[in-house]
């Protein structure tokens, strides 16, 4: 996209809510007819720009790293697995470990894809995973869920006694429907069940974001100021003309602001919250914040400063791990731990 590229897409969102068109189905996955090659090219070139997903991934499997130094058996559920981009480097660094690594296995959740094969794409997830960890000699087991999230039950996830259990969702919950949706939270039907799962820990990693208002005019608003700093980010970062930086701006957050713009109800799946909200969200759910690992922090502040562009920001709000472009807060990481079941 060129420079204006974001002003185009918030134009054309307009136009389509404003015309009252049938607006096109939408799911978080990427578009169908982007395959995983071109997905992690475009990938390769966000990670490269910014440090907003490596060092998200980067916090979360140090953490886990840290957890499981000398667990036989560790089980991964992840929330919103998509292409499993953040295991291989794990999978690696468990291969090293010494007196040898654990048996792993990931529970692979998606949203189902459009078509008559809705678990194909986290099914191949699985299939790319499991050749990673034959190649490092990682005892693997992998499982798939594509169904909608708050309707997965907990014998649906297999869980065994005596296997470290790590919940792992990185800025995907934010696509579960909200309270102004259903008269039943999804999105506290999902916490209610990773209570139940008791996992060692639960890393949840937020998109700061205020545009889930009900209200149009300050939802616009709100997007703009979110999406217009992302944009500039890449401005600065990546040569306009680069055919990947256009399509991840084109897959991602073109597809997001047309969706967070011209939908309504049930059809609008952006609905980010801020950090803060999800704190309130999850302490109600029964989970307590573990204190943020000061060294693993400032090991995250190091590489941001040494690799990327000075106006990155990393910054930390209690136990929260804040990430973010001149001064604007976009991310937010924090580690989190039943510590009572919520049965009502």
């Amino acid at each position: 996209m060129e420079i204006k590229g974001w002003r185009i897409t918030f134009a054309n969102a307009l136009d389509t809510r404003v015309a009252g068109t049938m607006t096109p189905t939408f799911t978080p996955i990427v578009s169908h007819r982007t395959s995983a090659a071109e997905s992690l090219k475009a990938y390769q070139v966000y990670v490269g720009a910014c440090p907003f997903k490596r060092m998200s991934n980067f916090f979360a499997n140090r953490t886990i790293l840290k957890l499981a130094r000398k667990a036989a058996r560790l089980h991964i559920i992840d929330f919103g697995i998509l292409y499993g981009f953040q295991w291989p480097c794990l999978i690696r660094r468990l291969s090293e470990r010494r007196g040898g690594p654990p048996r792993l296995r990931i529970t692979g959740i998606e949203l189902p894809q459009p078509g008559f094969r809705p678990t194909e794409r986290v099914e191949e997830t699985g299939h790319r995973l499991q050749k990673y960890c034959e190649r490092f000699k990682v005892p693997f087991e992998y499982d798939a869920i594509a169904q909608k999230w708050e309707t997965i039950r907990y014998e649906d996830l297999k869980i065994d006694e005596g296997e470290m259990i790590v919940v792992n969702s990185l800025y995907r919950l934010k696509n579960l429907p909200d309270d102004t949706v259903a008269e039943n939270s999804a999105r506290d039907a999902v916490l209610k069940l990773i209570n139940k799962i008791k996992p060692d820990i639960f890393i949840h990693g937020v998109v700061n974001g205020a545009f889930n208002a009900p209200y149009f005019v300050t939802r616009f608003r709100e997007a703009l100021y979110h999406y217009s700093s992302l944009f500039d980010m890449f401005e600065a970062t990546v040569l306009r003309e680069d055919e990947n930086r256009m399509l991840f701006e084109k897959e991602q957050y073109g597809r997001e602001i047309i969706n967070v713009i011209a939908c309504e109800g049930s059809t609008r799946v952006e609905r980010p919250e801020t950090y803060k909200q999800w704190q309130s969200r999850n302490l109600r759910a029964g989970f307590r914040q573990l204190t943020l690992d000061q060294e693993l922090f400032k090991d995250v502040s190091s590489v941001v400063k040494s690799e990327y562009q000075r106006d990155f920001v990393v910054d930390a709000d209690g136990q929260w791990m804040l990430q973010g472009w001149k001064g604007r807060i976009t991310h937010a990481l924090s580690v989190w731990k039943p510590v009572q079941r919520i049965t009502t």
